[in-house]
């Protein structure tokens, strides 16, 4: 885990059932993963461990997640919220599966059964990056992304200097939806120049997240 400190258990509001709701998500990307119940011991056991322990009411026992599909999660930092009686956890997701049903989150279902799957709110990079290495790995007719990948390193550097160059027009243009749209282009371009490269959007969350911690220590 890392130096954020720890959470006082002593401190936490367990309710009747001395159980406190754990929220889990990706500390990256901040993907909502799954929710579970801790008590007091498999909170001490999640601080000592570095992994998630929950409590499980249907057998009335801890329970380290992954014990039995290896998908483990190593706590990155936890919170609570302002009364005390619930927690935040950011975990990094082993095998970037959260759910018993293979899905990376157990919230994929919506309310409707006709919809189509989306993905979980939140990570809308990372969803848009996962789309554009499908493209990359099985390729679609008519699909844009694959054009850039067939075009090569030449034509995608290509069009996102292009496109860098519509967002600085647009902000010169002091034209706020021209902005959006144009740094959404960017952005869109850049995930496929690190597509290209085999370089994964994950290492730029990491790379953000150890400057961002840096900074924090640099300037407490």
């Amino acid at each position: 885990m890392s130096d954020t400190p720890a959470i006082p258990v002593n401190a936490i509001r367990y309710n009747d059932q001395g159980l406190v709701p754990a929220i889990i998500q990706d500390y990256l990307d901040g993907a909502v993963l799954m929710m579970a119940w801790m008590n007091a011991e498999s909170l001490t056991k999640t601080l000592e461990t570095g992994q998630t322990w929950f409590w499980s009411r249907s057998r009335q026992e801890l329970w380290p997640k992954g014990a039995t599909s290896g998908h483990v999660q190593q706590v990155q930092w936890m919170r609570y919220d302002c009364d005390s009686d619930a927690l935040l956890i950011g975990v990094e997701q082993v095998g970037d599966i959260a759910c018993h049903t293979g899905e990376r989150s157990c919230f994929h279902r919506l309310g409707a059964e006709t919809n189509p799957p989306q993905g979980t709110p939140g990570d809308t990079l990372s969803q848009v990056f996962r789309v554009i290495l499908s493209r990359r790995d099985q390729p679609q007719p008519g699909s844009y992304t694959n054009q850039l990948f067939k075009g090569g390193t030449n034509k995608i550097l290509k069009k996102v200097g292009e496109e860098t160059a519509e967002f600085i027009m647009a902000c010169k243009d002091d034209d706020a939806q021209g902005i959006a749209s144009e740094a959404a282009d960017v952005i869109y371009h850049l995930l496929v120049a690190l597509a290209y490269q085999g370089v994964n959007l994950r290492q730029v969350y990491q790379v953000l997240a150890e400057r961002r911690g840096t900074r924090r220590q640099a300037n407490p």
